[in-house]
């Protein structure tokens, strides 16, 4: 009798231990209900006190001494980006505006020139051309600028688009455009500059994120959002592309050695009044200009990142995470102060997944960041060579 009573509960502990495995290796489609409330907290409770948590920051951010910073920014003719070059050239540093409209960026600079007259040396600031839609001119751009065979200390992946209610579009790479704009050209970018940044060290890969992570999911088996499993909305193509830059910018930091001296961080401006109020249906560009105390404007927007750029204990910051095992990248919140990215962030395996997947779609071998590392080529499937 007790033999068949253990045979019995020995099969009951299998068939249990099995229904376990079979649940935890199931394939998770999307945030859990609770997941999802929790992220959109996050979201409200950042739109209505972030003004009191940074009561305590200067505006402008008062900066320490940039002279010898060479920092390229992406995306810097309007918005938080324009704020932060503008500034950045103001304190001293040689700047590069990589942009897709070079003119406009052009006559930036004059302006500047022009307010900057009298109050010091002439702003160091020059302009490079760089489409993140087009995965062929990022390569571009990284071979124009490694040739220089000169440092760069700082690289701000600034540039984004949110579509608000437009329907899907996708590049001529093939990409649905929030993915590539957020998330793909700017890795791309991040690892062919790498040669220059290893140069520059100690040096910093800052990418501007958003507190709309928080309510992104990353499917990696459809990074695209075509195969009808999830319907796409902007909201959905750019909060899924912000969440995968956090877990793309995780695994990058994990693979560059101490010794690289290269920090790899996320940050928040928080909720910014800029250009994307353009994209907004008429009714909710009405709100928006409804609550101007609530909503940061680009100058106040653009603290975090400079603040991530420049401010010296930022390095030892992302060292003590990685000497922690700590699963994700360093993340500044808009008040400057580290916070935690979101739970869905913390996934392990799913950050692995993304590095894996995004290294493929934008065309570079598994092994790119070690042997740019140890001073190898590396070869893009973009780019003019392989026009």
């Amino acid at each position: 009798m007790e033999t068949t009573s253990s045979s019995s509960n020995s099969k009951e502990d299998i068939k249990e231990e099995l229904k376990k495995k079979t649940t935890q290796t199931k394939e998770k489609e999307a945030l859990g209900w609770m997941e999802w409330l929790r992220g959109w907290f996050y979201v409200v409770y950042e739109m209505l006190f972030q003004r009191i948590m940074a009561s305590h920051l200067h505006n402008p951010m008062p900066l320490p001494p940039v002279n010898d910073l060479t920092i390229i920014v992406t995306g810097s003719t309007s918005g938080i980006g324009r704020e932060i070059a503008r500034q950045l050239a103001e304190a001293g540093a040689h700047v590069v505006m990589a942009v897709r409209n070079t003119k406009a960026a052009h006559e930036l600079i004059q302006k500047w020139q022009t307010e900057w007259s009298g109050m010091g040396l002439p702003l160091n600031i020059e302009v490079m051309e760089l489409d993140l839609l087009s995965l062929d001119s990022v390569v571009k751009f990284a071979e124009a600028w490694n040739s220089r065979s000169g440092p760069l200390h700082v690289l701000i992946n600034n540039a984004g688009i949110f579509s608000i209610g437009e329907p899907q579009h996708f590049s001529k790479d093939g990409y649905e455009e929030h993915m590539q704009v957020n998330h793909l050209g700017p890795a791309l970018l991040s690892i062919l500059l790498l040669p220059s940044l290893l140069r520059g060290s100690p040096s910093r890969i800052v990418n501007v994120n958003s507190v709309m992570h928080y309510v992104g999911f990353v499917d990696t088996g459809d990074m695209n959002v075509v195969s009808g499993k999830r319907k796409y909305s902007s909201l959905l193509g750019y909060t899924s592309s912000k969440l995968a830059q956090v877990m793309f910018s995780s695994v990058l930091f994990r693979r560059l050695p101490a010794e690289a001296g290269v920090s790899v961080l996320c940050v928040s401006p928080g909720i910014v009044h800029t250009n994307v109020a353009r994209d907004l249906p008429k009714i909710v560009q009405a709100a928006y200009h409804l609550i101007p105390y609530f909503i940061f404007s680009p100058q106040e927007g653009s603290r975090s990142t400079l603040f991530a750029a420049t401010d010296p204990q930022v390095p030892e910051y992302c060292e003590l995470l990685k000497s922690d095992d700590w699963p994700v990248c360093a993340f500044i919140s808009h008040d400057c102060h580290p916070t935690n990215p979101s739970e869905e962030a913390h996934s392990i395996e799913t950050s692995h997944e993304v590095w894996e997947k995004t290294l493929e779609l934008i065309g570079l071998p598994s092994d790119a960041v070690e042997r740019l590392i140890e001073g190898e080529d590396v070869e893009c499937k973009y780019g003019a060579n392989q026009e």
